[in-house]
């Protein structure tokens, strides 16, 4: 509405305040969303007029609070034809003027919520880099005056594959936190799914589509069983795999399905087909490495990156032995990308355990448990420190 990012978090910053004053008086209303949207509304006008806008902007952020809105609910006036208001926030910041990049770290941050940290883990950078670039995106959108508009035909398909990037991302900041007392935020992952399947009906010819929301749904079946009764990380050959939701693993392998009869091979589809090879092994011995060693492969060739070199190296290892997985991991041990990523010396530790190397794993778990900030993470590679002795 203000068509300024920074005015419009400060209007956000202003309606908390007014909440956190008003709601210990009057109590917290039905709808909180639509008070706070109220809220931060009124502030726009009233700075609209304080400031002498011209009357054109006055006119354009006043309509919206207009006679025919109910106040208790008027987010009722921001609907468009994706039918979630979200969504459509997400493919607005998602700008073609802004670079792939800019505009997965500025929706991220404005959208979902992701701090500065969080991103900068997403794409193995720093978070002084990351920050920078969200002030330079703010800023081109501030200087080109852009409308915040939900696009519309050809136009939203341009911008899909930078809102799959951001539920992908989304998603995974809430499959495993970058930092914390908690291993999952299980609420990331519904809203990256709840989105997903969204979109999946508004756009049933997209395979890549299919195949995020594949990965997602299958990936998310395994949250319960991911951590212990105390908190404590389990490895997948440690979960119970009756706690896995079959659920959303039918989902998740009907939206494969689906990705593959559109032709679906990129790097969405080929994430899901890897996820599926763990979900169809009912015990971990069952579990076909061959396939997931030759999907990786795959995978390294439509998407290229130093994590999924990592990755390949991991399953490399469980299909041809601990000493294969330290060949490959050799290989990329001095990418930058990877300089401060506790998963290298993590996998390299698991494969020199599994190669009886037993006092080299333990300072690869070591410097691995420095590395990372999660602490069920930590707690996890200490304990497998200990266990080399």
């Amino acid at each position: 509405m203000v068509r300024n990012v920074d005015r419009a978090e400060e209007l956000a910053q202003d309606a908390l305040v007014i909440a956190l004053s008003e709601w210990p008086r009057i109590g917290v209303p039905t709808n909180p969303g639509a008070w706070l949207m109220t809220a931060a509304k009124r502030r726009a006008i009233d700075a609209v007029r304080r400031d002498k806008m011209r009357e054109r902007k006055h006119a354009e952020i006043a309509r919206e609070q207009d006679d025919t809105v109910d106040d208790k609910d008027p987010s009722t006036a921001l609907d468009d034809d994706l039918g979630d208001e979200l969504l459509g926030l997400i493919f607005t910041a998602c700008h073609p003027m802004l670079s792939a990049d800019a505009r997965a770290a500025l929706t991220l941050r404005i959208v979902g919520g992701l701090t500065t940290d969080e991103i900068a883990r997403a794409f193995l950078s720093s978070e002084a880099t990351i920050a920078q670039r969200i002030v330079r995106a703010k800023k081109t959108i501030g200087k080109a005056g852009l409308g915040f508009e939900v696009p519309r035909g050809a136009e939203r398909a341009a911008r899909l594959a930078s809102v799959l990037e951001v539920l992908y991302l989304i998603f995974n900041e809430g499959y495993a936190a970058t930092a914390g007392d908690d291993l999952v935020r299980p609420n990331l992952c519904l809203e990256a799914q709840r989105l997903g399947r969204i979109l999946a009906g508004l756009m049933p010819e997209d395979a890549e589509l299919f195949g995020l929301l594949a990965l997602m749904e299958i990936q998310a079946s395994r949250l319960p069983a991911r951590t212990g009764l105390d908190g404590a990380l389990l490895t997948l050959t440690e979960q119970n795999r009756a706690r896995w939701d079959q659920l959303l693993i039918r989902r998740g392998l009907e939206a494969l399905a689906r990705a593959e009869a559109l032709g679906g091979d990129g790097p969405y589809a080929l994430q899901a087909a890897l996820a599926a090879c763990h979900a169809r092994a009912l015990r971990p011995a069952d579990t076909d490495w061959p396939q997931i060693a030759a999907l990786y492969d795959r995978l390294r060739a439509v998407m290229p990156s130093p994590v999924v070199d990592l990755n390949r190296a991991v399953a490399h290892s469980m299909a041809f032995g601990p000493e294969t997985g330290l060949r490959l991991v050799d290989e990329i041990a001095d990418a930058a990308a990877l300089s401060h990523y506790a998963p290298l010396p993590a996998a390299r530790g698991d494969f020199l355990f599994r190669s009886g190397r037993l006092a080299e794993a333990r300072t690869e778990f070591e410097a691995a448990a420095k590395l990372t900030r999660n602490e069920r993470e930590r707690a996890f590679l200490r304990a497998r420190a200990d266990a080399c002795a």
